[in-house]
């Protein structure tokens, strides 16, 4: 979410946009490949890890808070979020869920507050530059969406992948998941098996860039609409000062959006957590 802040008034709308989607990194530049190993966005890793931390703390804040009797409102909230994914788990993994629901429950919990920091306001965040102005510290840029960074939502659909093959050599055995790699779908005759081994390696790259790629472009969509209705509101490119035009701009648009946006933040980590369920229940099964 953004307000234009008075000390962004100089810059043109594409310099706004262009500084707040440019991530705190080790180059100080906007990354120009897609895949460049050199490059870490301190911003995306820092936001990440404490969004995580946040979801493990508050986790085991509810449980240890637990009690048998008439809950309370933050443990029946969570009563609904556990019951939620246990269900589905129970659903789709067919085997042993003793790490495959919590890890399931700390995946959307973990997204929630990471797509949630896109309710703050982008200036309020570049504003800290301020505070960290009189230690004499500079940040340039800071992008606070940890997925809105192709980064970070490619590196945790990689993780899904290590957990996907991890269950399948687990379920299977190397040579049962070995075996499957070149037998199906069409068969276990020799002279199908660069055609099997083929299509499964397709498939396995194409659920990992989908389901990173999918989480990242409607975060991504979002944080560029707010922007976008940022300078809707403050008449940029018209140079004039229309109060009405710009509380309509900012603050009934903006909220607006907002409002529309929890929806999007709330089903883009119910859809990861499901296909991560479904990936790893795949694994589960034999072909």
């Amino acid at each position: 979410m953004s307000t234009v802040a008075a000390s962004s008034e100089t810059l043109q709308p594409t310099e706004y946009i262009l500084e707040h989607l440019t991530n705190l990194n080790t180059t100080g530049h906007v990354q120009s490949n897609i895949v460049d190993f050199s490059i870490v966005n301190y911003d995306t890793v820092f936001w990440s890890f404490s969004m995580g931390l946040l979801a493990v703390a508050i986790l085991i804040f509810a449980a240890r808070r637990a009690t048998s009797g008439v809950p309370g409102r933050f443990q029946a909230l969570i009563e609904i979020v556990v019951e939620l994914v246990e269900t589905q788990s129970k659903n789709i993994v067919h085997g042993d869920r003793t790490y495959i629901a919590p890890l399931a429950l700390f995946v959307f919990c973990w997204i929630v507050f990471m797509n949630t920091l896109d309710l703050i306001p982008i200036d309020w965040v570049n504003g800290l530059n301020g505070l960290f102005s009189a230690f004499h510290i500079h940040i340039p840029h800071h992008k606070i969406v940890p997925t809105t960074d192709l980064n970070g939502t490619m590196g945790m659909s990689l993780s899904v992948l290590l957990i996907i093959l991890y269950y399948s050599v687990k379920i299977k055995g190397f040579g049962g998941f070995a075996h499957e790699l070149i037998s199906a779908p069409f068969g276990d005759k020799w002279y199908l098996a660069p055609f099997n081994l083929f299509l499964n390696l397709i498939e396995y790259i194409a659920k990992t860039v989908s389901l990173g790629m999918r989480l990242f472009g409607n975060m991504y969509a979002g944080e560029l609409i707010f922007m976008l209705i940022a300078l809707l509101g403050s008449i940029w490119t018209f140079n004039l000062d229309l109060s009405i035009l710009g509380f309509v701009g900012h603050v009934i648009a903006g909220a607006a959006w907002a409002i529309f946006h929890i929806l999007v933040i709330l089903l883009q980590a119910f859809i990861f957590m499901m296909l991560t369920l479904v990936y790893v229940g795949q694994a589960h099964s034999h072909h």
